[in-house]
């Protein structure tokens, strides 16, 4: 098992406690990624393949908006977590193991819409890697279709490569929970250590490791292009909500 999977899936567990409310973000990220999808044409009739679905926070808050969604991921353990959560929230999900590098090993069908949010795909340590992953991600979208993802914004971090994160601080009844991550470079490429600090009745604190490629958006946009998308489009906080910048393609 690879680093990948072995981060995902010691954090699947834990990975709600990111957030103050996870269940309001499924929300909140659903009527941002509705927009999208309405800006571009398309409706709640779209079939959406969710090919990074971790534990469900994008793909459960879209099928409760009623759209037909599938949710592929590479950590078993954050499947087993997205499977339970989508049961408790009423909403009915196809949960496949599959890699995005090699999608169409799992998928005979294509989608109309395909998403890979949360910086998924700076997993690819290789502009080959990365390559492989666009290759197949877009070889599984339907002609007319659109491929909608996140990623850091890497283009001003790669400035001053920051050692770390600013911390995520969330007050609760019992106390407060406290994330942030470290970062050791090594060229465009960084070691991250995800910290998860529980200081409520008891304190807890969970380390987990990982590593990540700093992918600029020339990159991504040219990758994305010379594998079939004819029109490439980044959007930002500023103008979207939601909290990392956000490519747009067509096919």
């Amino acid at each position: 098992m690879d680093i990948i999977q072995t981060f995902y899936d010691n954090l699947a567990s834990q990975y709600d406690k990111l957030f103050l409310d996870w269940q309001a973000t499924t929300q909140e990220q659903a009527v941002i990624l509705n927009k999208i999808f309405k800006d571009n044409g398309f409706d709640g009739t779209a079939g959406i393949l969710d090919c990074a679905c971790g534990i469900g926070t994008q793909a459960i808050g879209l099928a409760a908006m009623g759209y037909n969604v599938t949710g592929s991921d590479i950590s078993e353990g954050e499947l087993a977590e997205a499977k339970q959560r989508a049961a408790r929230n009423g909403v009915n999900i196809r949960f496949e193991y599959a890699d995005f590098c090699a999608l169409s090993d799992t998928f005979s069908e294509r989608f109309d819409i395909v998403i890979a949010m949360d910086n998924a795909l700076p997993h690819m340590l290789s502009r080959e890697a990365l390559e492989a992953a666009v290759r197949s991600i877009t070889g599984q979208i339907a002609p007319g279709g659109m491929f909608v993802a996140s990623i850091r914004d890497y283009d001003a971090l790669l400035k001053d490569k920051p050692p770390y994160s600013p911390p995520y601080i969330h007050k609760t009844p019992k106390g407060q929970k406290v994330s942030f991550q470290t970062w050791n470079w090594e060229g465009d490429n960084y070691r991250l250590t995800q910290y998860i600090i529980e200081d409520e009745e008891n304190l807890n604190i969970s380390k987990f490791e990982c590593e990540y490629r700093a992918t600029r958006r020339e990159e991504l946009t040219e990758l994305l292009i010379s594998n079939g998308c004819g029109r490439v489009e980044w959007k930002f906080p500023e103008e979207t909500g939601f909290y990392q910048p956000i490519v747009i393609a067509r096919k």
